[in-house]
């Protein structure tokens, strides 16, 4: 929302520039095309503009929030199904509501260039709580207002690795069964041990015949797959067991069978085709196969050659994903670049330079925006979060305004062209605390190196060595903050003399 100042101000500036609205944006850095002209229409009818807008009646009432909330606690914290069984409201909608109740589940975390410490008494009260048993180990988190991954370090810090998380008494054991139940469990693991057994070679005939690899789905293959996975095991299974297993009828069993004697018609083709795309780099879809073979006075049809380019295993690679970017064009006038590549400064909170990159993992997509100081390349706060909004960037920025103790320092904040360093919270805390912007150059990343070396040894030396399949985005994010703690404290650099950004501070008498 904009305030009444400044909508009169776009209304006699647009007035001024003689209605101009491209003038207009493109001097103060807002609102949209048609907001403006809104604005200026409200005006000429009554000469002002209204103060404030009417309050607008809720869609939904409070009882209806309350009910939403509850469902989606009750039901295993499920948007969709709440949204299923109620038949409201939009999933962005809960979402909103869900992180409004609990703002807990938003995973987000600001840091500084220091950790809070926990008192030891808290700590033997979190794991006394956990190896009880009477809570579990979420509501002991809640009590303690920490995170249950929080809670097992303490415990693994107090007991060590090898302790169980549970001290409950173990019920005693069961009655031993008689003679005949442990004749029937002994028949049926032998079946299941049998049925594994059939499973396991399938799929491992699948990967040598048809080169699908372990993990196929069997009932997915084409019934011709299918009958040659069944010629190939017939001898050490019955025949019934494959077909039931692959899901395949007796008739059409026999009719692959006797399809499979006969002369294959494309075998001259096959080879063609799989020439041609070696030969090319293989990079030839089954449209310029189609023209090659025509070059060469072949006639078959695109479907056809499809056919056989997927029977071949002949796939052409797709191009990667694109690059997370955050500009979204010239919204507002850009500052001049005041640091020139010049990444060098002769004391602390001089020169900063900041950035987000973003983190793809099998559980989510996960943003870290720094912002890193010339002087000795020490992260002067950061944020990680899920998104990459505006709430991303102005956290980590006012708790680096925060670390500056000289009244009187004016750091130069260095950042791309990206939307979320020209949004008016932005400007707005730059401009209170008096710091000086500067930006690159479009399309210049060379501009920023710095702050993109950083983002290269994060993840050169965290992000790529390790396997992210089982770790949830909780789990990442204090995986990615501690490495920038160790950063500060504990990562020597020989540029430093080999000292840690903060050990090079204290050694000069600086304040970390």
């Amino acid at each position: 929302m904009y305030s009444y100042a400044d909508r009169i101000r776009a209304v006699e500036l647009y007035v001024k520039l003689g209605r101009r609205v491209k003038a207009t944006i493109r001097q103060l850095g807002y609102p949209t095309k048609n907001a403006l002209k809104a604005w200026c229409r409200e005006f000429e009818q009554h000469r002002d503009l209204r103060v404030g807008c009417a309050a607008k009646a809720p869609k939904y009432s409070e009882a209806q929030k309350q009910a939403a909330v509850e469902h989606y606690l009750c039901h295993d914290r499920c948007i969709a199904s709440t949204m299923r069984a109620l038949g409201y409201p939009g999933r962005g909608t809960l979402t909103a509501w869900v992180r409004e109740a609990f703002p807990e589940t938003r995973t987000s975390i600001v840091g500084r260039s220091w950790r809070p410490a926990y008192p030891e008494a808290l700590k033997q009260v979190g794991v006394i709580g956990l190896c009880s048993g009477e809570e579990s180990a979420q509501d002991v988190a809640d009590r303690l207002g920490v995170c249950r991954p929080t809670l097992y370090n303490w415990k693994n810090q107090l007991l060590g690795h090898e302790a169980s998380s549970s001290m409950k008494r173990r019920n005693a054991s069961p009655p031993a069964p008689d003679r005949e139940e442990l004749e029937r469990q002994l028949e049926a693991l032998q079946r299941d041990v049998r049925q594994l057994q059939l499973e396991h070679d399938l799929l491992k005939k699948a990967n040598e015949l048809l080169k699908k690899g372990l993990g196929v789905d069997l009932p997915l293959l084409s019934n011709r797959e299918k009958t040659r996975l069944v010629d190939a095991l017939k001898d050490l299974y019955r025949l019934p067991e494959l077909l039931s297993q692959l899901g395949l009828a007796r008739s059409s069993y026999f009719y692959h069978r006797a399809r499979v004697s006969l002369a294959d018609k494309y075998v001259a083709i096959r080879r063609s085709i799989t020439e041609i795309f070696e030969t090319n780099h293989r990079c030839y879809g089954y449209r310029r196969l189609q023209a090659s073979l025509a070059r060469e006075r072949v006639t078959i049809s695109e479907k056809v050659v499809q056919r056989l380019m997927k029977q071949e295993s002949l796939v052409v690679s797709r191009p990667k994903r694109r690059r997370f970017g955050s500009y979204l064009g010239e919204i507002s006038p850009a500052p001049e670049n005041l640091i020139n590549r010049d990444f060098q400064a002769e004391v602390p909170n001089q020169k900063w330079l900041t950035d987000i990159t973003e983190f793809q993992i099998p559980a989510g997509k996960v943003y870290l925006s720094p912002i890193i100081d010339c002087f000795d390349g020490m992260v002067i706060s950061w944020s990680i979060g899920t998104q990459p909004d505006a709430g991303l960037v102005n956290t980590m920025l006012e708790a680096a305004i925060e670390t500056v103790v000289d009244v009187d320092a004016r750091p130069i904040v260095h950042s791309d062209r990206g939307a979320h360093y020209r949004w008016p919270g932005w400007l707005t805390r730059i401009g209170d605390a008096k710091l000086v912007r500067s930006m690159s150059r479009k399309g210049c990343s060379q501009d920023n190196a710095a702050c993109e070396g950083f983002f290269g040894r994060l993840k050169t030396e965290l992000f790529y060595p390790r396997d992210w399949k089982a770790t949830t985005i909780e789990q990442f994010v204090n995986e990615v903050d501690a490495y920038i703690q160790w950063y500060n404290e504990k990562r020597i650099k020989l540029s430093l003399g080999a000292l840690s950004p903060i050990e090079y501070r204290k050694s000069l008498g600086l304040s970390a």
